[in-house]
């Protein structure tokens, strides 16, 4: 029988939101925790990026899943200037903030909890800096690339089911690794152009419970890299594939918890990273109806049912994205409603 060694899932991974009032040095918190990663998106107004910033790249620096850009030191549009015990400081140096503290703008905010700016790591053939949080199956690992097959350690006790990849020095695709896709095929998080087939990219190997297997190209080119690596935790976190029905009525993916997160993407034909939550206005009882584009600049999208947050899983109420009779890659995080070390949860 399997047990959620998360007591609290709320203490790995959150989700506030806020509006804007374009103020430099804002505090915001109510995180319920020092986050290391975070993920902000206005959702209110359309040509507005991603911002993600993380304690081991450190502050004032912005990557955008919605861009294959190179890291952007202190974007006028705004940045997070330090990172608080209970949340994080929003600057901006320009006119609007609109990324991160625009007059009226509203915005959510992903938050994962790592271990700080990260210690060093020598089990691969090139050493890492890794944070990595071994109960939630998180960590952020970054290191110099080659251009050339090689091997990174991740800091997990297990094998991650999902990394995101992303060079930091020059301008590259995002590049996805899903456990489930297989070691030889790949997804771009700035695009929705479907998987792509490749043994190179990953050495056509899939992690270790150390290791992380990157191939001469976009997961290792010469410039410094960050990888964000996630395992399945049962009660908490799962991350793979699942076939839609084309169906309004029918389709259930089992994760196993209620989830309060979930972003998912077409790997068959050209389909936008669609991201939902529990905590954006308008959703009602378990229909999220809400949902913004993690490959986009735009504002969120509102169509009745189209995911349901259930207690041990999602569904659908639509017969197009994200339920098109296709294969879909997706990551999902959530509630442990089922108690913690000695409540029985169900299985992976």
């Amino acid at each position: 029988m399997a047990y959620t060694t998360i007591n609290k899932s709320t203490a790995h991974f959150n989700i506030i939101t806020y509006t804007g009032n374009s103020s430099q040095g804002r505090s915001i918190t109510g995180v319920g925790f020092a986050p290391d990663l975070v993920w902000a998106k206005c959702n209110s107004n359309g040509g507005n990026s991603h911002i993600l910033s993380d304690k081991v790249r450190g502050t004032n620096k912005n990557l955008q899943s919605n861009t294959n850009s190179a890291e952007i030191a202190n974007n006028a549009q705004g940045y997070i200037s330090a990172f608080g015990s209970d949340g994080f400081t929003a600057y901006g140096g320009g006119s609007g903030y609109n990324e991160i503290n625009g007059s009226g703008n509203k915005y959510v905010i992903y938050n994962w909890k790592g271990n700080g700016s990260g210690s060093s790591n020598t089990a691969g053939s090139i050493n890492s800096t890794v944070s990595v949080n071994t109960t939630s199956g998180f960590s952020i690992v970054k290191w110099q690339g080659t251009d050339a097959n090689a091997t990174v350690g991740h800091g997990l006790s297990k094998a991650p089911s999902m990394v995101l990849y992303k060079t930091l020095g020059v301008g590259e695709n995002w590049i996805i690794y899903n456990k489930d896709l297989g070691s030889n095929k790949f997804t771009n998080l700035n695009s929705n152009g479907g998987s792509t087939t490749s043994t190179a990219m990953f050495q056509n190997t899939h992690p270790s419970n150390t290791l992380l297997y990157v191939g001469g190209n976009s997961a290792n080119k010469n410039t410094p890299m960050i990888a964000y690596c996630f395992s399945n935790i049962t009660g908490f976190s799962h991350h793979g594939t699942y076939k839609g029905s084309a169906n309004a009525s029918k389709g259930f993916v089992y994760t196993g918890f209620k989830p309060q997160f979930m972003m998912s993407a077409n790997t068959q034909s050209d389909s936008n990273w669609m991201m939902w939550d529990n905590k954006r206005p308008g959703n009602t009882f378990n229909a999220r109806t809400k949902w913004i584009h993690a490959n986009g600049n735009d504002q969120e999208y509102t169509q009745a049912n189209s995911v349901n947050f259930l207690s041990n899983g999602f569904s659908f109420g639509v017969t197009g994205h994200p339920n098109e009779a296709e294969e879909y890659t997706y990551m999902c995080f959530g509630q442990s409603l089922v108690g913690s070390n000695n409540v029985p949860a169900t299985a992976e």
